[in-house]
């Protein structure tokens, strides 16, 4: 594709330019793909969940959610960058230009799926590389409760997944996805950026939208979204008021939409959602949210005992009458109290998750308190 590489040449050139201090790469060129393509090998062969490429430093891997330290030579701002840009058509090119960074997800015969984020930093290019499983992920193979699959079966509301990043909410929203798609006979419309797990049509019909491939943006294609008859909307990430509020009043009118945010707990979920708008807006979010609200799972993943890999600690908030009214009332305080008091509801607390867990064995208790948000009340379950 010599009309490809050259325009990306080009454009590599004025994005290296326009770097303070950075100088001119080698010409990028299709082969240093295999470059890349040995790191991410023995990033697949070590199960590694993400590759690190940033100048200056070895190419490092996160294993287990440990950072390991690089192998071999510390990366030249040339190579990290021509390790790196060849992933990139001319329209990310451009967007990373604009706005020195770009998401997107790309495959690699015979090694696997990846999402990235290349960036700039003091002037060069760097990239953080995620692995993405070849299968769509089940409930059981992430180790997340039995219960979520009550979501799965909703004909209707809000399901919000939060956490912070790379905590797995995507790999959730896939398996809960993959449930519907396997036992509803449902019009299942995603919009994603990008797109990290392609969804095969089973007992549903799944349209996945990926933002600046096939929409301009979020807000604009969810509202093209509800004119296409759709059961159940996946939205990648309520970004802005405007999606929320479409997202809300999808939820109201006949649909299961499932989403995520960046919040540690569920309490803090219901507060982004309000604080996203003005004041004299809340009141009339505030009960189109008590409303359309149909569950929050707040989640981190945490090491587990003596090494064994990693398991998602899950604080659950199901939308009973008591919490909707809570939420209408603008009670939110007394949020966490209704999670601790229901779990015959399914509502669990992250204490109550992390306790559970080290019972289990799965992780010791010094995880357990390095990541719980009330020790006092983690103590108090573990002597329960």
């Amino acid at each position: 594709m010599p009309g490809y590489q050259d325009e990306l040449a080009q454009i590599v050139a004025e994005l290296n330019r326009a770097a303070p201090g950075a100088r001119e790469p080698r010409p990028v060129d299709a082969t240093h793909l295999a470059s890349l393509d040995q790191l991410l090998r023995e990033a697949v062969r070590r199960a590694a969940s993400d590759l690190l490429l940033i100048a200056g430093a070895p190419a490092c891997m996160r294993v287990g959610g440990v950072l390991s330290q690089g192998t071999g030579a510390p990366l030249g701002t040339d190579e990290t960058a021509n390790l790196l840009l060849p992933l990139l058509t001319p329209a990310q090119a451009q967007d990373l230009r604009k706005s020195r960074s770009v998401d997107l997800c790309f495959s690699r015969d015979g090694i696997g799926r990846f999402r990235a984020n290349i960036h700039y930093q003091r002037g060069s290019i760097a990239g953080s590389v995620r692995l993405l499983p070849e299968k769509i992920p089940t409930l059981e193979s992430l180790h997340l409760p039995s219960t979520l699959r009550k979501l799965a079966e909703a004909r209707q509301g809000l399901v919000l997944i939060t956490g912070p990043t790379g905590c797995g909410k995507s790999s959730t929203l896939a398996a809960l996805v993959d449930l519907i798609n396997t036992q509803r006979h449902d019009h299942v419309v995603t919009i994603e950026d990008p797109i990290e797990y392609v969804h095969a049509n089973r007992n549903s019909i799944i349209e996945q939208i990926e933002v600046g491939k096939d929409a301009p943006d979020f807000a604009g294609s969810l509202r093209s979204i509800l004119r296409q008859n759709p059961d159940v909307i996946l939205v990648g990430e309520m970004r802005d008021p405007e999606t929320i509020a479409t997202v809300l009043t999808a939820a109201e009118t006949g649909h299961l939409v499932l989403s995520t945010l960046h919040t540690n707990d569920t309490s803090q979920a219901v507060s982004r959602v309000l604080d996203s708008f003005p004041s004299a807006n809340q009141p009339q979010i505030r009960q189109q949210l008590s409303l359309a609200l149909l569950a929050v799972v707040a989640q981190q993943l945490v090491p587990g005992a003596s090494g064994g890999g990693r398991y998602p600690a899950v604080e659950i908030l199901m939308a009973s009458s008591g919490v909707r009214s809570l939420i209408r009332k603008g009670e939110d305080h007394q949020i966490y109290s209704a999670i601790s008091t229901g779990r015959s509801e399914g509502m669990v607390t992250m204490e109550q998750s992390l306790a559970d867990m080290m019972r289990s064995g799965r992780i010791s208790r010094e995880t357990a308190m390095a990541h719980c948000f009330r020790h006092g009340d983690l103590l108090r379950y573990l002597q329960d």
